[in-house]
C-alpha cells in the first residue's frame, strides 16, 4: 500500500493556495492552537476536499459526511462548477447541513449505517466521483497542508496533538511532520466514546466500531472508523492516541471560547481537552483546532455551564 509522501503533500500545497488560509498559531495560556475554524467553510476538510477535485477534475462529486467534509466539497465543486450530492448521516447538526445547501449541493439524509452504500449507490446511478472524507490519497495530501504550515511557523515544534475520526486529518499532518521533523511527536485524540483508533493501534489490528457505539459522543466529526489506507499511515507516523471524556470535551470548548476567544465544535476541542487533562507529554506542543462549525444551541450550553463551576 503506497502511503501520501512529503512530495504529494508540498503539491497539494500549491493547488489549495487559491482557496485556503494559512492558519495562525493562536496561543491560549501554555498551548498554540491551530485554528482550522478560521477557514471559510469553518474546518481543516476544505483542504483535502479541494485538492481531491483540483487533482481529479470530475464532471460531478458525491461523498458521505458527517458535515464539515461535506460542506468543504460543496464548496470546491461550486468553485469549480460541477454539481455535488453530499451523503449525511440522520442527526447531523444543522448548521452544517445548512451550510451544505448553501454552497449548492443536493442534501440526502440516511441511517447512520447506510451512509458508505448510499454514496456508493448514487456515484454508480449518476455517473459521479466519489471523494471519500478520509480515505483517498489525494485527501489525506491535502489535510498533510496543515503539518507543513506548523513547521513552517514552529520549527523546533515537539508535540504535535490532532483530532482522529476516519484518520485522513492525522495520517497527512503525521505524514508531513515525521518527513521533515522525525523527533516530533505526533498524538492522535479521539473521545472515549469513539475510540476505535487507540484499540486499533493496541491490538495492531483495524478495529471498526459500530454506529451505535461512536454516536454516543457529542464530537459528531469523530465518528467515523479508520479505513485500511489511514490505518497504515497511523501505524508508520503516529505515536500514541489518547482518549478524552465528554466532559473533558466541553470544559476545552469552553476554555478555548473564553480563554482563547476561539468557537470550537466538539470534534475541534478535543485536541486542547487532551492537553488540560493533563494527557499529552510535554515540550513545545501545538493543538489543531479542527473545526468550528457547531450548533449554536450546544455552544450557548457549553458557555452557561461556565457560571456553574
Amino acid at each position: 500500500m503506497r502511503l501520501v509522501t512529503i512530495d504529494d503533500i508540498r503539491t497539494a500545497a500549491g493547488r489549495i493556495a487559491p482557496v485556503a488560509v494559512h492558519t495562525p498559531l493562536a496561543p491560549v495560556g501554555d498551548l498554540l492552537v491551530k485554528p482550522e475554524s478560521l477557514q471559510r467553510v469553518g474546518s481543516f476538510k476544505i483542504r483535502g476536499a479541494y485538492n481531491a477535485v483540483a487533482a481529479l477534475r470530475p464532471a460531478g462529486v458525491v461523498t458521505h459526511s458527517s458535515g464539515n467534509h461535506g460542506q468543504a466539497l460543496a464548496y470546491a465543486a461550486a468553485r469549480f462548477g460541477i454539481p455535488c450530492v453530499v451523503v449525511v448521516p440522520e442527526g447531523t447538526p444543522q448548521v452544517k447541513a445548512d451550510a451544505i445547501r448553501g454552497h449548492g449541493a443536493k442534501l440526502v439524509v440516511v441511517p447512520p449505517d447506510r451512509r458508505h452504500s448510499a454514496a456508493a449507490e448514487l456515484a454508480a446511478k449518476r455517473d459521479l466521483t466519489l471523494v471519500p472524507p478520509f480515505d483517498h490519497p489525494a485527501v489525506i495530501a491535502g489535510q498533510g497542508t496543515i503539518g507543513l504550515e506548523i513547521l513552517s511557523d514552529l520549527p523546533d515544534v515537539e508535540v504535535i496533538a490532532v483530532p482522529v475520526s476516519g484518520g485522513g486529518l492525522i495520517s497527512g499532518v503525521a505524514a508531513a511532520v515525521k518527513a521533515l521533523r522525525p523527533q516530533a511527536t505526533v498524538i492522535g485524540v479521539e473521545p472515549e466514546l469513539a475510540a476505535d483508533a487507540a484499540e486499533s493501534l493496541a491490538a495492531g489490528r483495524l478495529i471498526t466500531w459500530e454506529p451505535a457505539r461512536t454516536f454516543r459522543t457529542a464530537a459528531d466529526g469523530l465518528r467515523a472508523e479508520l479505513s485500511e489506507l489511514t490505518f497504515a499511515h497511523l501505524r508508520a507516523h503516529v505515536d500514541a492516541v489518547v482518549t478524552v471524556t465528554e466532559d473533558e470535551i466541553r470544559a476545552a470548548m469552553r476554555h478555548l471560547a473564553l480563554a482563547g476567544r476561539l468557537v470550537a465544535e466538539p470534534s475541534g476541542a478535543v485536541a486542547t481537552a487532551a492537553h488540560l487533562a493533563g494527557k499529552l507529554p510535554g515540550g513545545r506542543t501545538v493543538a489543531l483546532l479542527s473545526g468550528g462549525n457547531v450548533d449554536p444551541a450546544l455552544l450557548r450550553d457549553v458557555l452557561q455551564a461556565a457560571d456553574q463551576v
